[in-house]
């Protein structure tokens, strides 16, 4: 039997990320042939992904980030299938590494990101390969990206949901953006402003509102007056601009941004959450 040094144990473990015995077993399996043992813990990820990919991996973190110039900024999720897990230093370097490397190479989609190189393997293998170190199903499920003039992100203690909004104007003070990227996170509008909703959200909503006015007993000749009062509500409630700024209530989003500036408003958010 080929004799295995602790130094070999600890450079495959340096360089693969797995534990102390799962490289020990890989190098006697490879008779001490570093290369080897490499692929066989690749394997080993390869073997644990397939075995856990009908499992549902709803846990995990989810992190943003704009360029060095606030021009551009980016936003990912990766995910498994504990708490406990996406507590992990490893889980959360490999995450953080994706993004970074998303930064970098400014990837057009998801698709796109899982096939760039990191550290001689794509994302898409080092996810695999985790896997099998980590023992529970990972996948990278959600990228995302946009540019603006100024780009602010905002991250959520528990890692779970974050932000990125685009501000037409560069030079503002980066808490203004931080507080709309905060409103984004806690409000989750559907749109920036009414113009941006979908047509079959507001077919939806007036339907609502006709039928809830006609279980009320409402006259017929009135069903589509008070249905657009309710969309109206709605559309001040659910669109970024119009909703009542959460620090103080008593003034809306846009109301706040022109505060800064007469001219300051949102162009584009990216909000994404492990909670839906």
């Amino acid at each position: 039997m080929t004799k295995i040094s602790a130094s070999e144990v600890n450079k495959l473990r340096k360089q693969t990320g797995a534990g102390m015995m799962d490289c020990k077993k890989a190098l006697t399996e490879a008779e001490g042939d570093f290369d080897k043992a490499i692929e066989i813990i690749r394997e080993k990820g390869i073997a644990v992904a397939n075995k856990r990919s009908d499992r549902e991996a709803t846990e995990g973190v989810v992190f943003a980030k704009t360029t060095d110039d606030k021009k551009q900024g980016f936003i990912l999720s990766l995910n498994c299938e504990t708490d406990f897990v996406a507590k992990n230093d490893d889980f959360i370097k490999l995450a953080n590494q994706i993004l970074d490397l998303a930064v970098e190479k400014q990837p057009k989609d998801l698709d796109e990101l899982k096939k760039i190189d990191l550290n001689g393997k794509t994302v898409e293998e080092n996810v695999v390969e985790q896997t099998g170190i980590i023992g529970e199903k990972l996948q990278l499920s959600y990228y995302d990206f946009l540019e603006a003039a100024k780009v602010v992100h905002y991250i959520h203690m528990d890692n779970k949901l974050a932000t990125i909004i685009g501000l037409n104007k560069e030079n503002i003070d980066e808490q203004v953006g931080k507080d709309v990227a905060m409103q984004v996170a806690a409000m989750n509008p559907v749109a920036i402003d009414k113009d941006g909703v979908p047509q079959d959200i507001v077919e939806k909503e007036l339907e609502i509102g006709r039928n809830q006015a006609k279980s009320e007993g409402k006259p017929d000749n009135l069903l589509d007056k008070i249905a657009q009062g309710k969309l109206g509500k709605y559309m001040k409630e659910n669109t970024l601009l119009n909703q009542e700024f959460i620090k103080e209530s008593k003034k809306s989003v846009k109301q706040y941004l022109q505060e800064a500036d007469k001219e300051l408003t949102v162009t584009d958010y990216k909000r994404y959450s492990l909670k839906g």
